[in-house]
């Protein structure tokens, strides 16, 4: 993991593409998309099964090694009304049973929309953008706010890096503007889009083990 400053406080980026905000002990997970495998399955496109549970052992992985008392969701916990399918909320479910004491608040995004929020028995605090706390203001859409600096996600950032033998490589990364911070998205199946950074931005790649921050 890889510690920086930003709006006067500590961020945590960590290379389970989530980043988390020691001081409050809050976790930010960007663009879940829980259910999108069974969504695409629903289309007629063959991809693997079990992205969900992946993903949630993911979470309890992370929340076993870091004191986290809240997972702030930034939009896009489910993918679509399909995530909504018995296999997908029984394994939520089951897992919010093993973490009970946790808090959990889903900031709104446009696949929530459609998507519609999370079971009521899950327990989740549900909220439009931002979520302003301290000097942050929490939201989906990574578009400047008057209350705070913006920790969004909606864009799945990636940076193409330049190897030997004119290799190119696309990573997931964060990307850290004046006003607003972009995390990459969490879930699988999830796509990536290049980011065009401003030569004063900061921005830090994934490489599966680490975090890297890439030169301007």
């Amino acid at each position: 993991m890889l510690t920086i400053s930003v709006a006067g406080e500590a961020l945590m980026l960590l290379p389970e593409k989530a980043a988390y905000l020691a001081e409050r002990q809050w976790l930010l997970i960007a663009d879940a998309h829980l259910g999108k495998a069974v969504s695409f399955r629903r289309q007629g496109v063959p991809v693997p099964q079990g992205s969900t549970a992946d993903n949630l052992a993911a979470l309890s992985a992370l929340i076993a090694r870091l004191d986290v008392r809240r997972i702030v969701f930034l939009g896009d916990l489910l993918h679509s009304a399909h995530a909504h399918s018995a296999a997908t909320q029984a394994a939520l479910a089951q897992w919010r049973d093993c973490h009970r004491d946790l808090d959990l608040t889903l900031v709104r995004g446009n696949h929530d929309d459609h998507a519609g929020d999370p079971p009521a028995a899950l327990g989740f605090e549900v909220v439009d953008e931002p979520l302003c706390v301290g000097p942050w203001a929490l939201c989906h859409h990574p578009n400047a706010q008057a209350d705070g600096y913006v920790l969004a996600g909606h864009l799945h950032p990636c940076v193409s890096l330049q190897g030997r033998a004119r290799e190119r490589l696309r990573l997931p990364c964060f990307w850290f503007g004046d006003q607003v911070g972009v995390l990459p998205a969490f879930g699988e199946f999830t796509g990536m889009h290049p980011i065009k950074a401003l030569p004063r931005d900061r921005v830090y790649a994934l490489t599966g083990v680490g975090v890297v921050e890439v030169p301007p």
